[in-house]
């Protein structure tokens, strides 16, 4: 199984569409921040949209075939770039999800927004290893990706099922926006400018053995210099990419999957702290229950006293 499966093994995400928004100009939306295990993402079909920088830089212009995800989850504002007072939008229910729009007779926008939940402890740990604004692009000018070009169709098939009300599209949209993740994650590591993070660790070329062991065989008590020999290069240059890279050590990475692990075991099995602490490689389950703390919060028997709840969703939103 490859490091992206893996990861998707052991953090489940789930994707919804939240609305389609049919804009004309002049328009605005001012949106976030959502719930804390949530990722806002924007897939642009028509039209053009500017984001502005929430730390105030210059805005940054979305395309159609543009794919925003924003896994620092902040409030954004997006709007058409006009400067003109943006015209009231308002929502009608369909049947399958909600249409936002207005009476602008502008240059029109047609845009999908929802978000991706991840379960408990993993949005921490997921959005740890991305960065606060990752753009990809899936429309024409994306290149020869194979990875571009099923990301379009992807979206292309979510604009038809938007498109008409048909049997099934609610759970149609929403198993498309989880695929989604998965392969914007796929194209923004297959590029060059990958940002910083596990996309850029895993998109190198000599980088990639060593984070695909560590997602393979976690139990296993690895060393930087055995690390190094699968990537073929010494230890503390090895050390040092993974810092520039990921701007973590291989050691933490390892920890992280190890914890990750852990608390799915606990979960979803009878197995004792101990046996679980042997199996994601912890001989002492002292070690075990003292790092778990540290990542979690609370003990390994407190995390499965609160997961065994009957009434626990870790993907259900608070009730408006």
């Amino acid at each position: 199984m490859d490091w992206l499966s893996r990861l998707f093994e052991m953090m489940p995400v789930r994707g919804r569409l939240d609305l389609l928004c049919a804009y004309g100009a002049p328009w605005r939306i001012d949106q976030g921040p959502g719930e804390p295990n949530e990722i806002p993402y924007h897939a642009v079909l028509a039209g053009s949209a500017m984001l502005d920088d929430p730390a105030e830089g210059r805005p940054l212009k979305l395309e159609p075939g543009d794919i925003l995800l924003l896994p620092g989850n902040p409030r954004h504002v997006m709007h058409d770039g006009s400067g003109a007072a943006p015209l009231p939008a308002r929502n009608r229910a369909s049947l399958n999800f909600t249409i936002s729009e207005n009476l602008g007779s502008g240059e029109r926008l047609d845009l999908l927004c929802g978000h991706f939940a991840i379960a408990p402890p993993h949005d921490r740990l997921l959005r740890s290893y991305l960065p606060p604004r990752l753009v990809v692009h899936a429309g024409v000018g994306a290149g020869d990706s194979d990875a571009a070009g099923q990301l379009a169709g992807l979206v292309a098939l979510m604009r038809s099922e938007s498109a008409d009300d048909r049997l099934g599209g609610r759970a149609m949209l929403n198993a498309l926006s989880s695929a989604m993740f998965a392969l914007v994650l796929r194209l923004a590591s297959l590029t060059d400018d990958a940002p910083r993070g596990l996309l850029a660790l895993a998109g190198h070329p000599r980088l990639a053995p060593a984070v695909a062991a560590l997602f393979k065989e976690p139990a296993r008590a690895w060393s930087l210099p055995e690390l190094g020999r699968l990537c073929g290069m010494s230890r503390a240059t090895l050390a040092r990419q993974f810092q520039e890279k990921l701007g973590r050590s291989a050691a933490d990475l390892l920890t992280d999957i190890r914890m990750a692990l852990a608390a799915n075991e606990l979960k979803r099995s009878s197995l004792s702290t101990g046996a679980v602490a042997e199996a994601v490689g912890y001989q002492s389950e002292a070690a075990f229950q003292r790092a778990f703390k540290s990542h979690m919060g609370i003990t390994p028997a407190q995390w499965r006293k609160i997961e065994a709840s009957p009434d626990r969703d870790a993907f259900a939103r608070p009730a408006a």
